[in-house]
């Protein structure tokens, strides 16, 4: 994500490093640098020429701490910049309305509008489980578009309100609010057809649709890739529509960031979320903070945080915590629900991702999907093991290998790499069980005198 960026303003903080002050020289070249990465990164040039004036009047008219190097201040302005060209702080949707409370989507078509949907609805579930959703397709020209919200409704474990390719779009958003209003709904989600290209006909359906339901939020999906065209786009919804805000997807396929850093500044509008990943979880709520982080190489640990707090099974990490205490040995089986938490948490390479310095750096070499056949192919080679073998590891010998090999469709080898992981794993979690708990412990409360603000 947004990695030409990243690369960019990494070269621009090296070249001020060393210098004694900030003056008009020494940031003539980095300022250059700047108005280059957000070229590149396909943002509009009005926007690029206020914030390069922008960084040079607070980089040539601030006092700065005596703490702080020359880079180390500069690095401070650019971030704060950053945040607030994206919309200083998080915009959360508007739900208070007297329920239904309706959230119509608008967008062209291969946005991912529908996805989002599911999406949406995932994480408005996820957020307060006592939400009462249902989902509603009024898209009648795509194939299987209205199967497709269906089967993503059924994923997601909400409702979906039934419609047919023979009605009208404005008859089937009507019908399904009013369905919500009897049936005590909370949340009503509207999803609209898309077009290839902007056209009056589907402006002015979609017009009617939002007349006709008065939605409390009108969210625009646009594809994060396609950069100043995104953002063209989206104003031109705006001018047609009311928008309550953007949902960038595909924001991870995304190097250059046109789109995330031109939106807010040329519609008005916030960009609410971030779609990352094909996956039903893949949705993330727009931090301006912390996607400035991202850029400038520093990570993102807050979303890091909430991906784990997530992602983890509190009884399975309680059931766990007690084994490793009483000096139980961990076993294949807690092997394979290790890797499972952390598919939960959106993989490997999702995590790593979002760490800051060199390790978000290594994500980048990793080629997409490779960790997440890693961890399925171990899954494999577990689930061909019988639930003896998996509590008891030592008992797999040659014939056993390759017996379970020929189960997993792999080879020996690759079942012998598997156990040598799994041994790795086990060596670490013996230093969390019994003894060695308590010496850990110990050594935590002597850290304290060091760190006294620690917990």
């Amino acid at each position: 994500m947004l990695d030409n960026l990243t690369k960019r303003f990494s070269k621009v903080f090296k070249d001020i490093r060393g210098q004694s002050k900030l003056s008009e020289d020494n940031i003539k070249e980095a300022l250059r640098e700047v108005r280059l990465a957000l070229l590149e990164a396909d943002v509009a040039l009005p926007i690029v020429k206020d914030f390069v004036n922008q960084v040079k009047e607070r980089a040539l008219g601030k006092e700065f701490a005596d703490t702080l190097t020359p880079d180390q201040a500069f690095f401070g302005i650019v971030n704060e910049a950053l945040i607030e060209l994206m919309g200083k702080e998080n915009s959360q949707l508007n739900l208070a309305a007297t329920p239904p409370a309706t959230i119509l989507m608008a967008g062209l078509q291969g946005a991912g509008k529908t996805t989002t949907v599911g999406k949406l609805s995932k994480f408005i579930k996820d957020q307060d489980k006592k939400k009462k959703i249902l989902l509603v397709s009024a898209d009648v020209y795509r194939p299987a578009a209205i199967e497709q919200l269906k089967l993503l409704a059924e994923q997601v474990q909400v409702d979906f309100f039934p419609s047919d390719v023979s009605q009208k779009p404005v008859e089937i958003a009507l019908a399904a609010q009013d369905y919500a209003k009897k049936h005590f709904y909370d949340i009503l989600m509207v999803d609209t057809a898309g077009r290839l290209a902007i056209d009056e006909e589907m402006m002015n359906e979609i017009k009617a649709i939002h007349a006709a339901i008065k939605p409390i939020e009108t969210l625009f999906v646009v594809d994060a890739m396609l950069g100043q065209d995104a953002v063209n786009t989206a104003q031109a919804f705006n001018e047609a529509l009311p928008l309550t805000g953007v949902i960038l997807t595909k924001m991870d396929g995304d190097a250059r960031g046109g789109a995330a850093l031109s939106v807010r500044q040329i519609t008005g509008k916030p960009i609410k979320f971030i779609g990352v990943g094909e996956k039903i979880n893949g949705l993330e709520p727009f931090h301006p903070e912390r996607i400035a982080s991202r850029i400038l190489g520093m990570g993102d640990v807050m979303t890091l945080i909430e991906d784990v707090q997530k992602g983890i099974d509190e009884e399975i990490a309680k059931e766990m915590a007690q084994k490793l205490h009483r000096g139980k040995d961990f076993d294949l089986n807690d092997f394979k629900a290790q890797i499972q938490q952390m598919r939960n948490m959106g993989g490997f390479e999702n995590l790593l991702s979002k760490m800051p310095g060199e390790l978000g750096q290594i994500s980048k070499q990793i080629p997409e999907g490779t960790a997440e056949k890693a961890m399925a192919h171990v899954e494999a080679i577990i689930n061909s093991m019988t639930p003896k073998e998996r509590a008891n590891p030592d008992i797999i010998k040659a014939s056993r290998k390759k017996r379970i090999a020929a189960g997993a469709g792999t080879t020996v080898q690759e079942v012998n790499k598997m156990l040598k992981q799994f041994e790795q794993s086990q060596q670490m979690m013996k230093m969390f069980s019994g003894k060695n708990m308590q010496k850990l412990m110990r050594m935590a409360k002597g850290m304290k005198g060091l760190f006294p603000n620690m917990r």
